[in-house]
């Protein structure tokens, strides 16, 4: 008898999931959706478990987010997962997240193929591991000719050093006489950073309660929705997924500007 009770308990509950699914597709979708993946070492402590753990179960996490999103018609996920300020952790744990891009996807890749998905990623690859950079590579290569979804990864990223490089290249520019003062606007400026062919983010979400940016995309979230939550990264699930865009449905984006009845 429980256990006929408990059955249709979960049926009701996922008839329910379901039916929030249909509403959130229903509406507006985020075309970008931006997420910096935190609380990997904080889930592994939590469990007695070493950080490199959190991070596996990280890398399942990724896997299970861009099913998701690429099932609610989202266009672009970039996924922050290696800073420039990064490099400063023990080097057992930062040669361990070296491995991950070659497990995660090598494994993941006949999916990714399947699904029409197109794997890109923006930071200074140089400075990677070769045996990181092949995968990378090897992915992006391979996923080239896909039209779906575009699995950005944020790699060795770092927003300022995006926008030092960026300036740079401005100047080699204007003292090459190519590139004059007046040509220098906010659209030029773009022009110049790693995401120049990618539409600004629609969505921040950043997960473990930390409310800040950590030099992830300063220039390029100017007017994105920010959503934070205080689940840790191998935690978060399409529930939650599902709860940011819903929120992000429900806010008045102005852009600075005022919309319908405000005018009025």
């Amino acid at each position: 008898m429980f256990n006929k009770l408990f059955r249709k308990k979960s049926n009701t509950n996922e008839a329910s999931f379901n039916q929030q699914k249909d509403l959130v597709k229903d509406e507006c979708i985020p075309a970008h959706i931006a997420i910096i993946m935190d609380g990997n070492g904080r889930w592994a402590k939590k469990r007695a478990m070493p950080r490199i753990k959190g991070h596996h179960e990280g890398m399942n996490t990724v896997r299970k987010i861009t099913r998701y999103a690429d099932d609610l018609g989202v266009k672009i996920l970039t996924l922050y997962a290696f800073s420039t300020e990064n490099w400063k952790r023990p080097k057992i744990e930062v040669d361990f997240l070296m491995s991950l891009p070659g497990q995660f996807l090598n494994s993941f890749l006949p999916e990714l193929m399947e699904r029409n998905i197109r794997v890109e990623m923006i930071g200074d690859g140089s400075t990677l591991p070769a045996h990181t950079q092949k995968a990378l590579q090897s992915a992006i290569d391979q996923t080239k000719g896909n039209t779906g979804l575009i699995l950005n990864f944020a790699m060795n990223y770092g927003s300022r050093d995006e926008i030092v490089r960026a300036m740079k290249s401005m100047m080699d520019e204007v003292e090459a006489g190519t590139l004059s003062y007046e040509d220098i606007t906010e659209e030029r400026i773009t022009d110049y950073l790693m995401t120049a062919h990618l539409p600004e983010p629609d969505l921040l979400i950043r997960t473990s309660g930390e409310v800040r940016l950590s030099n992830f995309m300063l220039w390029q979230l100017a007017y994105t929705e920010f959503w934070f939550t205080d689940t840790l990264w191998p935690d978060f699930d399409e529930k939650c997924l599902l709860e940011a865009i819903r929120v992000y449905q429900s806010r008045n984006r102005r852009y600075g500007g005022l919309k319908g009845e405000e005018t009025e």
